[in-house]
């Protein structure tokens, strides 16, 4: 029965498409480049976009598919796709990505698929041409449109980040919550399209569409809909220049996943060569790193990539005065887990503590410097705080989780009651292949996938010391006060914009929970 009405659907959709739709509407006006719409009013028009045709500066989707594999499925997964490149080369372009969405979507569960929201935006952005941005811009109602990506791939990108209205990608079958590494036919797409347009079109002004000349969606779907077609050539996106971050309408500040570099072919080619190096390489820094004296670690590990830079060195020989007999507070913005191990390495003690929210037990036995897990209740963290300065020097982070981008998040205010005097630091971290960071996977890997990549470098900065908040006030104001002036002067000394964000933002945006760890 239900094979009758999709075969009857289908026919009623070719009947309105080529019967009826070529008496009512005029033959399209067709152009080259869509430039020309830079000096139009389009505020009160539709414009209709093709994604990977119009809007995206690269021809390979590829990337993009590798990123699904490795992130959703794993480096088996994506390895399968990598040596598959060469035969979907030689494939015709729809054959090759459905060949591609078989590999990288296959036994993935559906429910638990978070990379078209956490980890596609970031490379999407940077591959957004500025030109084609400026005119989506100036328009009204933008409906954005894929006949080759998933609608789980794109949507988050273009909804999120690019602020579009209607996002139309191709869904994907589904069986027993997994999908099935098959997209809906292209019928039904066509028929979602037909019909979401149809609708839109109820608004005033024309409807233009924006697309290229590689794109099947232009002789059809385009040539119904719209008054006006501007098609896009490849020496038009060689032409383009990258959608500056401060442009991107709406800040990206969260995004997972452990690959820190665009996986095109010959990325991901050097990538999988040093694999088996890049596993030698952490353990043996990670061995460095727990046996061997700092005097002698520190240019080993140099010599093995790992790069650290230290600035205003005199903390580490002049210890800021305190008016009690507590040891020195280590204030730093969080990067990775291994922050305060280099603020210990920058100082030269291994006697230095830190306190955590969340660490697995994996990382918590491997550190080379004690680690005290903190329970989120205010006066028994905070007693544990000033018992450990009694003890010694203490590193905290009071973001209470990691961000990547050039963004601080809000400073809890429980450090600056602990301690007098306050030393705030400027930390900065950066790799080329792995993030050492993840808000979905498994965070006792996250100091090793640091550790493998070819030069991590750090960056520390001591700044001057600042007073804090020990005694009370009645409003409990100065506390506050003091965690956003520390905040403010780490952003001032890495050039980082400070946000209100907090760590539940961050998880609940990435992971679709609270970033609780458990102890395993």
């Amino acid at each position: 029965m239900s094979a009758k009405i999709s075969i009857f659907q289908a026919l009623v959709f070719l009947f309105y498409r080529f019967i009826l739709r070529r008496y009512r509407n005029p033959k399209p006006k067709y152009q080259n480049g869509p430039s020309s719409l830079l000096q139009s009013d389009l505020s009160r028009h539709t414009l209709i976009f093709n994604v990977e045709g119009a809007l995206l500066k690269s021809d390979s989707l590829f990337p993009y598919f590798m990123l699904v594999a490795f992130e959703a499925g794993g480096v088996i997964r994506s390895f399968i796709l990598f040596i598959l490149y060469p035969l979907i080369s030689l494939m015709s372009h729809e054959m090759g990505v459905k060949v591609m969405v078989m590999v990288s979507f296959f036994g993935v569960k559906k429910e638990g698929f978070r990379a078209g929201r956490a980890v596609l935006p970031k490379y999407f952005l940077e591959d957004v041409g500025l030109e084609m941005f400026q005119v989506l811009k100036r328009g009204g109602k933008r409906i954005g449109v894929s006949d080759d990506l998933p609608q789980v791939m794109i949507e988050g990108f273009l909804r999120d980040y690019l602020e579009i209205d209607v996002v139309v990608g191709r869904e994907m079958k589904v069986a027993g919550g997994y999908y099935l590494g098959i997209m809906e036919d292209k019928t039904k797409h066509d028929l979602a399209f037909d019909e979401l347009v149809r609708k839109e079109r109820l608004n005033t002004g024309r409807v233009i569409g924006i697309t290229s000349f590689n794109t099947s969606l232009h002789r059809y779907l385009f040539s119904q809909f719209c008054q006006e077609i501007y098609f896009v050539k490849k020496s038009d996106k060689r032409s383009w220049q990258t959608l500056p971050r401060s442009q991107y309408p709406k800040p990206l500040i969260f995004h997972d996943g452990r690959l820190a570099i665009k996986p095109t072919i010959m990325n991901s080619l050097v990538l999988f060569m040093w694999g088996p190096f890049a596993a030698a390489a952490a353990a043996a820094r990670l061995f460095v790193s727990l046996c061997v004296p700092y005097s002698f670690s520190i240019p080993i590990l140099a010599f093995s990539g790992c790069r650290l830079t230290v600035t205003n060195d005199y903390v580490s020989s002049q210890k800021p005065k305190s008016s009690q007999r507590k040891g020195c507070l280590f204030v730093c913005n969080h990067r990775t887990l291994l922050d305060p191990l280099y603020v210990a390495f920058a100082l030269k003690k291994k006697n230095i503590k830190t306190v955590t929210y969340s660490l697995s037990r994996v990382s918590e036995i491997l550190a080379p410097i004690k680690t005290v897990r903190l329970t989120r209740d205010r006066v028994s963290d905070g007693q544990a705080m000033e018992k450990l300065l009694t003890e010694g020097d203490l590193v905290v982070c009071p973001e209470g989780t990691t961000c990547r981008e050039p963004y601080m998040l809000r400073f809890s205010p429980l450090f600056t009651e602990v301690s007098d005097v306050i030393v705030p630091v400027a930390v900065t971290s950066n790799v080329s292949f792995f993030y050492g960071t993840t808000a979905s996977g498994l965070k006792a890997f996250d100091p090793l996938f640091f550790l493998m990549d070819p030069y991590p470098t750090y960056t520390i900065q001591f700044l001057d010391p600042v007073s804090g908040a020990t005694c009370q006030e009645p409003d409990g104001k100065l506390k506050f006060e003091v965690a956003n002036h520390v905040q403010s002067e780490i952003g001032k000394a890495l050039d980082f914009e400070c946000t209100s964000l907090t760590r539940k933002d961050k998880y609940l945006i990435l992971a679709g929970n609270n970033g609780v760890v458990k102890k395993n």
